[in-house]
């Protein structure tokens, strides 16, 4: 069954891209769910002004995150922790931390927008990217530092 996508899908494809799908599928989860339109001649012309939306839609948030990533690339954030000898935290350092600082500094930033795979466990300067928008990822520099 050909459908028309309304919504960007990982396994599918972007918005307003035509796309072949089981019709099961469409019936009952992508159609219903408002993900997806029949590929009818009037969805087609119908989707061509939504996609035209979309993209100035797109492009007035990337231009946002751009300015908003200019902000945060300039920006650093200290951590003073406990460690032991080696240079190994004691706790630890989590995106949380990281959005609590910055909201400090006066840049508000939500902690799952914070990209680290892991906790910040060791001394020292790190880069940790912010996924802002799909194309705008900026790093925050973060030192963490030994507390005397």
């Amino acid at each position: 069954m050909q459908i028309i996508l309304k919504e960007r899908l990982d396994n599918l494809g972007d918005i307003g891209e035509v796309v072949s799908v089981k019709p099961g599928y469409a019936r009952n989860y992508l159609i219903p769910k408002g993900l997806a339109y029949a590929a009818t001649p009037g969805n087609l012309k119908r989707i061509e002004r939504e996609r035209a939306q979309y993209e100035k839609r797109t492009a007035a948030e990337r231009a946002e995150a751009r300015q908003r990533a200019a902000v945060i690339e300039a920006t650093s954030v200290t951590f003073s922790a406990r460690a032991g000898e080696e240079g190994k935290l004691f706790g630890s350092i989590t995106a949380a931390d990281i959005a609590e600082k910055m909201a400090e500094q006066g840049i508000v930033i939500d902690r799952r927008q914070i990209v680290l795979d892991e906790p910040l466990k060791a001394l020292g300067v790190f880069s940790v990217p912010v996924k802002l928008h799909a194309d705008v990822r900026p790093e925050i520099k973060v030192w963490v530092i030994k507390e005397e």
